[in-house]
């Protein structure tokens, strides 16, 4: 298992609730694949440096897990296939 960080930015329409749900979404995907997140860090909504897809907010979120290797594909696979997302990176931390 490596320690990973990943940082999305989801639509600003999303209310508080859908945000959430989201967020949660994500850390169960990353739980059901044998990973573990250590830490959630919820931003909230910020200013973008520059307009994304007509948005200049976002809800900025950062998850810190513990994963095996195989789990980045799938997790960048739905990121790419939810909607809500507008941008996203996923690093892998030295151990």
């Amino acid at each position: 298992m490596h320690a990973y960080e990943t940082m999305f930015l989801l639509n600003p329409s999303l209310s508080e609730e859908e945000y959430e749900a989201m967020v949660n979404r994500f850390a169960e995907l990353i739980q059901s694949n044998g990973g573990e997140v250590t830490k959630t860090d919820r931003m909230g909504r910020r200013r973008l440096a520059y307009e994304i897809e007509g948005s200049t907010e976002a809800w900025y979120t950062v998850h810190y897990f513990n994963a095996p290797s195989n789990l980045v594909a799938e997790l960048e696979r739905v990121y790419r296939i939810t909607d809500a997302v507008i941008r996203y990176l996923i690093v892998r931390k030295d151990d």
